[in-house]
């Protein structure tokens, strides 16, 4: 994020509010910056809890023979994640000075600096430098979460991991430096408050290229074209990661203030929490009025799909434009899966509706419903960052596809992930001896001893 704090005046009932910033060189006193600094700490350990969220939500969205691999999956993308952004991710996003290609590219040098810098220009900005490190590496690894829910069920695993750290160590880090490290879209006037496009779409776009380039799940559509409904395994799962990441927003949105500032931390966090409630209720509406009956996972995709569209504008709306936005992209969101299903686009957690339909929603809402930004540079931006995204995944997604392969076999697909690249199941469903469906029976755990069974009497 731009390194500079801000102070939003609030007016209650308009739909757009004026930007205006503190001066650049206000003095940041001692207990100002401790308190800036507890905040953005707090806020980096809420975007961690975000992480568990989309591991729930996966594999609760997903069958039960692929769990493990989803949670192996995520688990990898957060260690991969923060390492790579220490080792070369944080210098390409914020190089200082593009030394490479101007307002494009530039590297400020591998690792980050062991002494950081707490008293001169990062006391200026109201946190420590390895605060900053910190918050912006939790930001990294989930663009290629997002990912990891559109291809779940089929790919294969290696080629997931190195499609990951490629991605979250060179093209999200260096599509953020335009803006976020003051690049040429930050000098044109685009805006991204938190990532709409920059966390979002980007991870959207890579979702879009993984999906369509490994086809549909083995049964998902019919030979007449017709769609085969593929449930959850477990929806109180799922829930509890949409709950998850919605208590993450918190920090994902509110650290971005990159400070504590009183008024405009609780704007952020009143806009970013109105646009999710209206968000959900919208895809409610809209998929009960389609499908006849209420369905929980439009819901819960719903809220989400309010969280990314606010993401961009959280500082720069009132809360009524805020609940419009939610109620727009709670509607996106629906249109958008039924538009991806209808096109045989297996997406099996929703996340291009989510975050590629809705994330270009929220950054183009920036121009609506902002008076100081132009829609005219969001669309610059959106189609900026489409192009370059979908340009590197398929580079990535092609090239790992020619030299280690992309999907699984059919026969690992159909007795599941689990079994075929972890040799391991996540439930333990087979104490009494029968079998788990859709694991091969060379799998099944043999049944217990009467002896091991039987109650202890031990106190």
């Amino acid at each position: 994020m731009i390194r500079k704090l801000g102070w939003l005046p609030l007016a209650l009932g308009a739909l757009m509010l004026p930007e205006t910033a503190l001066a650049e060189e206000e003095v940041i006193t001692p207990g100002t910056f401790v308190a800036n600094n507890v905040w953005m700490m707090l806020c980096a350990g809420l975007v961690f809890i975000m992480h568990l969220g989309f591991a729930t939500l996966e594999s609760g969205m997903t069958r039960a023979k692929n769990t493990v691999n989803i949670l192996f999956k995520n688990t990898f993308i957060v260690c991969a994640g923060l390492l790579t952004y220490f080792l070369c991710g944080f210098n390409l996003m914020y190089p200082g000075e593009f030394n490479i290609i101007p307002g494009v590219l530039g590297f400020a040098g591998f690792g980050i600096d062991a002494a950081g810098d707490a008293t001169t220009a990062y006391a200026s900005g109201g946190y420590t430098y390895h605060t900053d490190f910190l918050f912006q590496a939790m930001f990294a690894a989930t663009a290629a979460t997002i990912v990891s829910g559109a291809v779940a069920e089929r790919i294969k695993l290696s080629s997931f991991m190195v499609f990951s750290v490629v991605f979250v160590a060179i093209v999200y880090t260096i599509a953020g430096s335009w803006w976020w490290g003051g690049g040429w879209l930050k000098a044109m006037g685009f805006y991204d408050f938190a990532g709409s496009t920059l966390v979002h779409s980007v991870g959207g776009w890579g979702a879009l290229v993984g999906a369509f380039l490994l086809g549909p799940r083995l049964g998902k559509y019919t030979k007449d074209g017709r769609l085969t409904p593929i449930p959850g395994s477990n929806m109180p799962m799922a829930a509890v990661g949409v709950f998850l990441l919605w208590l993450g927003w918190f920090g994902f949105n509110g650290g971005s203030v990159l400070s504590a500032d009183p008024a405009l931390t609780s704007l952020v966090l009143v806009t970013t929490c109105l646009a999710a409630a209206a968000g959900g209720l919208a895809a409610m509406a809209v998929s009960t009025l389609l499908a006849s009956k209420p369905d929980l996972s439009m819901a819960l995709n719903g809220i989400l799909a309010g969280l990314v569209g606010i993401t961009a504008g959280a500082d720069v709306v009132t809360p009524i434009s805020a609940i419009l936005i939610g109620l727009v992209a709670g509607g996106i969101v629906v249109g958008s899966v039924l538009f991806f299903d209808r096109i045989k686009l297996d997406d099996p957690v929703g996340a291009v509706s989510v975050h590629l339909s809705c994330g270009i929603w929220g950054t183009l809402a920036v121009g609506i419903f902002s008076a100081d930004h132009s829609f005219v540079v969001q669309l610059i931006g959106v189609a900026a960052y489409g192009a370059f995204t979908l340009i590197c995944a398929s580079a990535l997604f092609l090239t790992i596809r020619a030299v280690m392969g992309l999907r699984v076999e059919e026969e690992e697909e159909i007795e599941g992930l689990d079994y075929g690249e972890h040799g391991m199941h996540a439930y333990d469903l087979n104490v009494g001896g029968g079998a788990l469906a859709g694991m091969p029976a060379s799998a099944q755990r043999a049944p217990a001893p009467a002896a091991e069974l039987a109650p202890s009497t031990e106190s």
